[in-house]
């Protein structure tokens, strides 16, 4: 089994991209700009500052990119709390991991006032670690997310496991010298030398990962 399996939320474990497309949709229009499916796409895995500052410069949002990021997080907290749009497979894996004693993380570049209400819906202790976009200096695609991460974890993370759903995020995770699991959800992933792509996770069991850990 690996060390550890480290997860990204956004994509991965819940398919919560189109709520951000819809707020950053909403909010752009509603500063007079347009918004398309390729300006949406551009964001995916991105930290949320360096989206701020895209939608910013595109959108034509006069907004600080602090202001932003509070109203984003507003609109889409509100969409999550109604309901969490899981991943299909994602919870069933995760729980497989708790079970079989593989220690998990949560790697995520939304903040964490976005991700208590996903951990509420999940049963308590499913990560052993948390590490959100507001605890770290650098986001993905810096590998500082994944190595911090680790670190809390004391594993070395050439010996993790990482599932991932956007090149930014392979990025961070190949970086930091993780192994990448890429389940491809809305925007296409390249290929790479520790990129292992499966099309689901759908029945994907512990046993399943720890065949593709060197």
């Amino acid at each position: 089994m690996p060390a550890a399996v480290l997860w990204d939320m956004d994509g991965t474990l819940v398919d919560t991209e189109p709520y951000w497309v819809a707020v950053e949709t909403g909010l752009v229009e509603s500063h007079g700009g347009t918004w398309t499916t390729e300006h949406a796409m551009n964001l995916v895995g991105n930290d949320l500052m360096d989206s701020a500052r895209y939608i910013r410069e595109h959108g034509g949002v006069d907004l600080t990119p602090e202001e932003i990021v509070e109203e984003l997080l507003d609109g889409v907290v509100g969409h999550i709390s109604r309901q969490v749009p899981w991943r299909p497979g994602a919870r069933e894996l995760l729980g497989g991991l708790r079970s079989s004693g593989v220690r998990c993380a949560l790697v995520t570049m939304s903040y964490e006032r976005f991700v208590a209400p996903v951990l509420a819906a999940l049963p308590k202790g499913s990560f052993d670690v948390v590490v959100t976009g507001d605890a770290v200096s650098r986001g993905k695609p810096h590998p500082e997310p994944y190595l911090h991460a680790a670190r809390l974890l004391g594993v070395d993370p050439a010996q993790c496991l990482a599932i991932e759903d956007s090149n930014t995020g392979a990025r961070s995770a190949e970086a930091a010298g993780c192994l990448v699991v890429v389940v491809e959800n809305h925007v296409p992933v390249a290929p790479g030398e520790r990129r292992v792509f499966l099309p689901t996770l759908d029945g994907v069991s512990p046993t399943d990962l720890a065949a593709l850990t060197p």
